[in-house]
């Protein structure tokens, strides 16, 4: 985790996927099926959190940390992703500290994984650090010569980004919808591996929650489930 050598894919017709999160099982909620569904196919998935995401709490302790570093590897392991070594920015207060720093961050993961597609937040979200992250990654990840990145895609997290509105976070517009029912299962077990995280129904957090919001967007293109994400650059070599 701590190697700073450049990663390189034995096989080049295989995609390479880093996923850059505020919080640890922000990549769940927001697209663990999409994850495994990667894995099966035998791509690279690489996953960079920002925060320890529960530093901001009242109640918070050295337990309740390992507890949710312990709970993301278990979830890690279930969806196939790796993590690369975490930020240590404050949970909820990303505002609070240099973009620079957060995009540096994030420029050394990119100069490590060399990934044909970045997922991040959309931020038209209302959370805080979910919107910082979002605009470091498109300075990150602005356009240069001698690099090969395709897309980046954002996507959306249960009680966060349907917590946004219009007159203060925009909207989020998802156009591609990735389907999910068969790796649903691989999902709810990641999921269960956050269960401190998770509220009762009907709380769009909960498991129901989440799973109906898999299902409104697979209704939307008939599918059973899906996950949906906003394609906000595309680059065609």
């Amino acid at each position: 985790m701590k190697d700073k050598t450049k990663i390189s894919s034995d096989n080049k017709s295989k995609k390479v996927i880093l996923v850059v999160v505020a919080h640890t099982d922000d990549e769940t909620i927001g697209m663990g099926g999409t994850i495994s569904r990667y894995t099966e196919n035998g791509d690279k998935v690489y996953g960079l959190s920002m925060t320890d995401g529960v530093g901001a709490r009242l109640q918070k302790d050295k337990k309740s940390i390992k507890l949710r570093e312990k709970a993301s590897i278990n979830a890690g392991k279930i969806l196939g992703l790796d993590w690369l070594e975490p930020g240590k920015f404050p949970d909820n207060s990303m505002d609070s500290v240099s973009l620079l720093d957060i995009v540096r961050l994030i420029e050394k993961a990119k100069t490590k994984v060399n990934p044909d597609i970045i997922y991040t937040h959309s931020a038209a979200d209302l959370n805080i650090d979910h919107r910082v992250v979002s605009q470091a990654i498109l300075t990150a990840f602005r356009p240069q010569t001698d690099e090969n990145w395709q897309e980046i895609r954002t996507f959306e997290v249960a009680s966060a980004t349907d917590y946004g509105h219009k007159s203060v976070t925009n909207n989020f517009y998802p156009n591609l919808y990735i389907d999910i029912t068969n790796t649903w299962k691989n999902k709810l077990a990641a999921l269960n591996e956050y269960a401190m995280e998770l509220k009762s129904a009907p709380h769009s957090r909960s498991l129901d929650g989440i799973e109906n919001l898999a299902k409104y967007r697979g209704n939307q293109v008939g599918l059973c489930h899906a996950e949906a994400f906003e394609i906000i650059k595309k680059i065609v070599r």
